[in-house]
């Protein structure tokens, strides 16, 4: 470790004193997190692991709660809108930060695309438009959220708490409303493909409960980060882990081992005691959860450039607005730019849904290991904290053994950081 980094490490950088409240806060993780997944995922869960599936939600999220718990930490002790590239340069210096860095802003940018082509697939299959309009709508969306960020987090972070609100209103509905056709026996055989299907569904489940990492690269516009952030962790996660549980026990308890007849259970869901609303019913959901994420990403993505541009690893320029309570126009350009490019590439190019989704997944299991990996160094030894981070990092080292085959674009962007890294040492030279 770094002199730099072993200052900064023992002592903790001053709490910045930003303007969004717990409210807000919460707001964003819940959208973060509860992403489009909650559109396929259960049905997927039963397909896997049958009934056993509601077993695998509760399996990520008890895993998810040491990662999430290790990410609030370092967020409250660092907030910064480089995120877990700032730990990571605190804890293992320049070069694994610029890496990390690339990955969520290069690798897990590749996930955008997906979640506009969702809201497109969902909104032209709800209200019977013409399967050439998944593009275009997606890629409105898109347009939608990054003009929203111009104004910032705190104006767009009023607009999350209206959404984050109306769509755990509607699932409660959507919930409630299907309920009362669960039956007993649908439960029964509980494990119809063995423990290997809850298997299955735990790697499943893992992108349900992905997205916290997000909330690091705003944590500094956040009022008191270090007490805020955790409540928001708490609140969020508790909120993700009730809907996920609560979907899945009525799916199962409606559709039984054998799953819903559609590939979005939800559509089926609301189908039952609200047949005419259905279709506006779950346009109404995509377009809120795939809003919600997009304008949860899209600031953490522009803070992180701006940061990226202040630390040296991306051209100075970017810097501006890289502060607590500006708005780094200039990053987001680079992002909208990044973005656009990548839905434009998977729109003309007709690219597999799968192909972005491995990209995404991968990069973020990356950035979840180096960012456990510092977490370990940075958090004091013995504390909760440090013990959340070690499991954590067990956990995630896990992941990315399994992630071994989709891990190209990961390491070329690994192979960039450290080429950047010795072209400045011969400039210096």
């Amino acid at each position: 470790m770094s002199v730099t980094a072993t200052t900064t490490a023992e002592t903790p950088a001053p709490q910045v004193h930003g303007r969004i409240g717990l409210p807000t806060a919460s707001a964003l993780y819940v959208a973060a997190v509860l992403g489009t997944g909650i559109l396929v995922l259960p049905g997927l869960g039963v397909d896997a692991a049958g009934p056993a599936s509601i077993l695998s939600v509760v399996i990520v999220l008890a895993l998810s709660i040491p990662l999430a718990g290790t990410f609030a930490a370092l967020a409250g002790r660092y907030p910064d809108g480089g995120g877990v590239a700032t730990f990571v340069r605190l804890a293992l210096g320049d070069t694994a930060a610029r890496a990390t860095g690339y990955w969520f802003l290069f690798g897990v940018g590749f996930g955008a695309p997906v979640v506009a082509t969702l809201a497109g697939e969902y909104l032209t299959a709800a209200f019977g438009i013409e399967g050439a309009w998944v593009g275009p709508i997606g890629i409105g969306f898109l347009v939608i959220s990054l003009v929203l960020n111009l104004f910032g987090v705190r104006v767009s972070g009023r607009l999350q708490l209206g959404l984050s609100a109306l769509l755990v209103a509607v699932v409660v509905g959507v919930i409630a409303s299907a309920a009362p056709a669960a039956r007993a026996e649908n439960f029964t055989p509980f494990l119809p493909h063995g423990w290997e299907g809850v298997g299955l569904g735990v790697s499943l489940f893992v992108w349900a409960f992905a997205g916290g990492e997000a909330i690091t690269h705003i944590a500094h516009e956040f009022r008191n980060p270090r007490r805020t952030i955790a409540w928001a962790t708490v609140i969020g996660l508790t909120v993700v882990g009730l809907a996920y549980l609560a979907l899945q026990v009525v799916t199962v308890g409606v559709f039984g081992a054998a799953g819903s007849r559609g590939d979005a259970p939800l559509i089926d869901l609301v189908a039952i005691n609200w047949p005419g609303f259905g279709p506006a019913v779950v346009g109404g959901i995509a377009t809120i959860i795939v809003l919600g994420v997009l304008n949860a990403y899209v600031p953490a993505f522009a803070n992180l450039t701006a940061s990226l541009g202040r630390d040296g690893h991306l051209p100075r320029w970017f810097a501006k607005g890289a502060e607590a309570g500006a708005v780094p126009r200039r990053a987001l350009a680079l992002v909208a730019v990044l973005l656009l490019g990548y839905a434009t590439l998977f729109t003309a190019l007709g690219v597999e849904l799968q192909t972005f989704i491995l990209i995404h997944t991968a990069s973020m299991v990356a950035l979840y290991f180096l960012g456990m990996v510092a977490a370990v160094r940075l958090l004091e030894r013995g504390t909760v904290g440090w013990w959340m981070a070690l499991v954590s990092l067990v956990f995630t080292g896990a992941l990315l053994v399994l992630a071994w085959q989709n891990l190209l674009v990961p390491a070329l962007l690994a192979v960039v950081a450290v080429a950047v890294t010795l072209i400045r040492r011969f400039r210096r030279a």
